[in-house]
Formats: C-alpha cells, structure tokens, sequence
C-alpha cells in the first residue's frame, strides 16, 4: 500500500493493512502532533486531513486510507519550519493552553476556512464543536481562527 503523509510517499506491507492509522502516524512516523484522546472519535485530538477532509486518525485503518494524501499538523507549517498564518494566529491569541487538543482544532479549522473565508464567530463555533478542549477557553481560540481568516481571503 502507497500512503501519502505530509508531501512524503511510505510504502506499507500489505500484512498492516488492518493497523490504526493514529497508531502508525503516532509510533512509526513519529508524528506526535497528533494526539489520542478518546480513542472512539469523539474528541477530535486525533483530527488530521485526509484528500482535503476532516477525519478521525483513531477510526481508521491504513488499508482505508492506501492511496490517499495526508496532512498532520507537522504538515501545515512551511518546510523552513515557518508557521502556518493559523498556527501563528493561534500562539498570538493565546489560544494554545495545554496544547493537547490544538492540533485537531488547528486543522479542522483549516478545511473550515478553505470553505468558508469570510466567517462569522457563530460560524467558527459550529465548525469546531466536533473537537472538544477540556480547558474550556474557546473564546481564544475563536479569536485566533476569527483573526486567520484573513490570511485564506
């Protein structure tokens, strides 16, 4: 099987088809950014982007995956290490706390702003209630993807 992470081609055996992709991302590829939370989906520590969609790295097998292209959130910045607008919107806006459940947020908000530019702050909370912060302090991380948005006008 072909898998495509961050720009880069792996070739995985055949016998792995059935392994967890967070699994292999997290222990094998040694990208840790992506984060196990719940393990069932739910909290959307473990969100990455896959063909230009959100989805749960934790319900996944690499088999579901064979041929496909994936973004973590190693991934987003520049290959000079530079950050991406919305990663430096969210350190500028003190939205990062524990860190745990930024990455899922950071990306999901990223295919919500490919879609929608322009949006509203009721909009932005919509679009990352699927990933759940347990220090509850979603007003920076609004403000920091609210401020980002100009950067995907």
């Amino acid at each position: 099987m072909q898998i495509n992470v961050n720009g880069k081609r792996f070739i995985v055996d055949e016998q792995y088809r059935n392994r967890n992709l967070l699994d292999w991302l997290r222990n094998d590829l040694l990208l840790t950014g992506t984060k196990d939370g719940c393990g069932a989906g739910f909290c959307g520590s473990c969100s990455i982007i896959i063909d230009g969609n959100i989805e749960k790295a934790c319900q996944l097998t690499l088999s579901e995956v064979a041929g496909k292209a994936i973004l973590t959130i190693e991934g987003l910045s520049e290959p000079n290490g530079a950050l991406h607008p919305l990663q430096q919107a969210f350190i500028d806006h003190g939205a990062v706390q524990c860190g745990y459940c930024i990455p899922g947020m950071i990306l999901t908000a990223h295919v919500f702003l490919q879609k929608e530019p322009s949006p509203t702050r009721e909009a932005i909370r919509k679009a990352i209630s699927p990933n759940l912060c347990r220090c509850t302090g979603y007003q920076q991380i609004v403000d920091a993807i609210e401020a980002a948005s100009e950067s995907y006008q």
